[in-house]
């Protein structure tokens, strides 16, 4: 047998990825060109022809143990003083390589983090809607999830409610901007209002609460308005970095954590850091990986096609009758379900060859998300299938 925590793991197995692999089975029945998949933030555009080129440099070298060899569990150095360099002059922060962790991904950079800071017991609080695997990772380390409930329409940090849910307990806060699923951006107004509430609960309780900035989609921004670096705004922040959207390579899974020396405890930090990639079976991050971003730390996706899709997605849903906050960043849209139920909601929508996410996986029920990282075309020829899906529902 399994072990029982591993079953409650089974049992709540992600949604996201259910419907993923629930639009796989009908592609075999009614043919891959009839299926609308929008479950996965899995990016249908290729990557920008400068990773190619990197992994075709470093390929041809010859000190192959080099390319494919152990590093230190950091990663290479010269890696991470490339990133510190790219950071500090984009950001105005003060990084060097030995504040950065290279990671397999923001997931692994976030399950290593709460592995150094949070013990069994203490909290972690989330902001809905929030990505649903936050409470596989904070059942790895024995903690308790504390979620802040919605501010619909807006979908901006609920901040009043926040305050009253912090404790003596609290251990961590793990903020996403621009967001899954709603791809809101977090201004400076509200993450200085955020960092003002954490310094006023740490002096209360005498405690360390860290701000945890999980950021894959920071690049991906549409409406010019500023991604605040979560660093320069308060002391205790880290952040969780992925380059899986920002160069369109989310199966290569390489990303790191960022750790100011201004962070309460951050040499140990760092340092516990490295041995909990050792101990969680990491070992490194991908070796060729690094050195390919470090080829291409200052190169981005090019966000017109997500802008495109974005904006005939959105614009198309509104014409039908479905209500939506416009994205400002990331690749979702967080849409209000037109049945109460909205797991009821998207199990009907795979009638019509629609594979979407009911918004209950986010901790926000009565709403549902499309990923629209998919083609243009695949987006114009699903608008049909939503006008019946809503018909349906009338």
């Amino acid at each position: 047998m399994i072990a029982k925590k591993m079953e409650a793991y089974v049992t709540g197995s992600s949604l996201i990825r259910a419907m993923f692999e629930e639009s796989k089975k009908m592609a075999l029945r009614f043919g891959a060109e009839n299926v609308f998949d929008f479950s996965l933030g899995n990016p249908f555009f290729p990557p920008p022809p400068e990773v190619k080129a990197a992994i075709e440099k470093w390929l041809a070298q010859p000190d192959q143990v080099y390319v494919h060899g152990y590093m230190n569990n950091s990663g290479y150095p010269e890696v991470r003083e490339k990133i510190a360099t790219s950071l500090n002059r984009r950001f105005q922060t003060s990084f060097t390589q030995d504040n950065l962790v290279m990671t397999v991904g923001a997931a692994g950079g976030l399950n290593t983090i709460l592995k150094v800071l949070v013990n069994p017991g203490e909290e972690i609080v989330a902001f809905a809607p929030y990505f649903g695997e936050y409470n596989n990772y904070a059942a790895n380390v024995d903690a308790q999830m504390v979620i802040v409930p919605p501010a619909p329409p807006s979908f901006e940090p609920n901040l009043d409610a926040f305050e009253g849910l912090l404790t003596a307990r609290t251990k961590a806060v793990i903020i996403n901007s621009p967001n899954n699923p709603t791809g809101v951006v977090y201004g400076e107004d509200t993450l200085g209002k955020l960092a003002d509430i954490l310094r006023a609960k740490q002096r209360e309780f005498g405690i360390d609460i860290y701000l945890i900035s999980d950021e894959p989609y920071r690049e991906l921004v549409y409406t010019g308005k500023k991604v605040p670096f979560v660093t320069n705004y308060y002391e205790n922040a880290i952040v969780g970095y992925s380059y899986s959207k920002s160069l369109t390579c989310a199966g290569e899974r390489i990303g790191y954590l960022a750790v100011p020396a201004a962070t309460s405890d951050s040499e140990r930090i760092v340092s516990a850091a490295n041995v909990m990639t050792r101990t969680l079976g990491f070992v490194n991050a991908p070796s060729l990986m690094q050195l390919v971003i470090a080829e291409c730390v200052d190169v981005n996706v090019d966000i017109s096609n997500y802008r495109k899709n974005r904006d005939t997605l959105f614009h198309g849903l509104a014409d039908i009758g479905y209500k939506c906050v416009e994205p400002e960043g990331a690749f979702y849209l967080f849409v209000e379900s037109p049945l109460a139920d909205d797991l009821a909601f998207c199990n009907k929508a795979k009638e019509f060859q629609l594979a979407i996410v009911p918004g209950r996986v986010f901790g926000c029920e009565g709403y549902f998300r499309l990923a629209y990282c998919t083609s243009h075309d695949k987006i114009v020829c699903s608008l049909p299938m939503f006008q019946a899906l809503w018909d349906s529902c009338l």
